[in-house]
């Protein structure tokens, strides 16, 4: 919370403006492409981390597909992931996230903007119909974000077991599966610390269809799980 607010106030002259472009265009969402969309949150991100001591550090850029229709898999440390990847990545993306996130200010806008899913875990009939509905824009070359661990690992930089239904929607839409290693993700807004931070996104190579296509669901998400992890211990020793 600390950190927002020195968002908010190194940024105070813009606020009202960012803010009030931010809701209209969550409320119009059909009005603009998910270009434009996606480039004012970019922007929106981009001043709120001048603002709040936050640094970037990006690699693997080269590993996200030139071509829509794929799928990121990072782990989840805490409420600022989604805008670490926007911050990171130059091609639009949805999301999908539990209900709850959805009631949090500025989260509810943007995810309104991405035309995220939001998923009731409690609701086995409206979790399978996010999943048909993102295998759906997967395959019409849409490009969408899923955090396997289904919840905040709250373990830092640990890595919490990926749940093998999150990857179901990745299977049926036979597309690339992104992994994406988040390091330090949680300092920004899990925290109660304002010193400068440095979040590290690393855009691991795909695995493409051909090559888990023979693979079961837990067998996938074993394998990406590994490799964040595995990424996110090189960075941090």
């Amino acid at each position: 919370m600390k950190r927002i607010l020195m968002m908010v106030f190194r940024n105070f002259f813009m606020v009202p403006y960012m803010w009030c472009k931010l809701c209209y265009y969550a409320s119009h969402v059909d009005k603009y492409t998910e270009a434009q969309h996606y480039k004012m949150l970019s922007k929106i991100v981009e001043r709120a981390n001048k603002g709040g001591n936050v640094k970037m550090r990006v690699t693997g850029q080269e590993n996200i597909p030139k071509e829509d229709g794929f799928m990121f898999y990072p782990n989840h440390q805490g409420y600022y992931d989604v805008l670490a990847i926007v911050a990171a990545c130059p091609k639009p993306f949805s999301v999908v996230a539990k209900k709850e996130v959805g009631k949090i200010p500025f989260l509810k806008q943007v995810f309104a903007c991405m035309k995220a899913y939001l998923m009731d875990r409690d609701d086995v009939r409206q979790s399978m119909q996010v999943i048909m509905n993102v295998t759906k824009d997967v395959k019409n070359g849409h490009n969408f974000c899923i955090f396997a661990e289904g919840t905040r690992s709250k373990k830092g930089n640990t890595v919490g077991e990926f749940k093998a239904g999150s990857f179901k929607a990745a299977t049926k839409a036979m597309c690339p599966i992104v992994p994406v290693a988040l390091v330090d993700s949680f300092k920004p807004f899990d925290t109660s610390s304002v010193s400068d931070v440095t979040v590290q996104v690393h855009f691991l190579e795909p695995l493409q269809y051909e090559e888990y296509k023979n693979m079961k669901t837990g067998e996938i998400a074993k394998l990406v799980e590994e490799r964040i992890q595995e990424k996110i211990f090189q960075e941090i020793r």
